[in-house]
């Protein structure tokens, strides 16, 4: 099981989004905001618009929130973000790719760093990473929208190239450039998406012990904290007993 799948469900399980909604709540706001002034505030003319809205209103974010987030770009008032991706290795050489929106470069640049050497491992050059992630879609949905068997079904109609099925949800995985179609196609068979995003899907998996995983969550769960940090992605990879005591702990 690979570090970006393991770590989301280990953080469902532990309920940890509960306590962080309204940090939740201001990073979607975030894109919404770039992504509406990115383009156009029209949520039927803007499809990285539209994809932010919807998975802001699968976490639940209440409809007065989406509509000041595109008032705020359409405005002209809202402030200058930029889109940085940071990468670098994390505790037992786990391959750690950072996204973040930024209004103040140095400043995040400083956190990201420390939050690396706080855990013993280190921020490297631009592409030192990404060389062992694929860009692709991902498409969650909840167990209610069907069984394995009827999602996978789905999955290969709408022409995905992946389904990761486990207790908490339905992974669909798809190739980047056909995010958009093969979720509108899976819409109608499947109902709403949880999320539609682009992620960083791991090639490989890099082993480490449970005492290493521990720290890899701890650096990740830093990293997610901070203000300007959107996305994380690791590559690491425990067995299933590590998993169940990360998941227990």
């Amino acid at each position: 099981m690979a570090g970006h799948s393991q770590f989301k469900n280990i953080m469902h399980r532990k309920g940890r989004q509960d306590a962080v909604r309204s940090k939740l709540f201001s990073k979607l706001a975030r894109e919404i905001t770039v992504a509406a002034k990115a383009g156009t505030p029209d949520v039927a003319m803007n499809p990285r618009l539209r994809l932010a809205v919807n998975n802001a209103k699968a976490q639940s974010m209440p409809k007065d929130n989406i509509e000041r987030a595109i008032k705020k770009a359409a405005g002209g008032d809202s402030e200058n973000y930029d889109e940085v991706r940071y990468e670098g290795y994390g505790p037992g050489g786990v391959a750690v790719i950072v996204e973040a929106l930024t209004d103040n470069r140095n400043r995040t640049a400083s956190n990201v760093r420390s939050y690396f050497t706080k855990s013993g491992g280190a921020l490297g050059e631009s592409g030192s990473v990404a060389f062992m992630f694929d860009r692709v879609g991902e498409i969650v949905f909840p167990l209610s929208a069907g069984d394995a068997d009827k999602v996978m079904e789905a999955a290969i109609e709408a022409g995905a190239d992946d389904v990761q099925s486990d207790e908490d949800s339905h992974r669909i995985i798809t190739a980047f450039g056909d995010i958009g179609e093969v979720a509108a196609a899976l819409e109608t068979s499947l109902g709403e998406a949880e999320s539609v995003k682009a992620i960083w899907r791991p090639q490989t998996g890099t082993p480490v012990d449970e005492e290493k995983a521990q720290s890899v969550l701890r650096l990740i769960a830093n990293l997610e904290d901070d203000d300007d940090v959107q996305n994380v992605y690791a590559n690491f990879e425990v067995d299933e007993a590590t998993l169940a005591k990360l998941s227990a702990a």
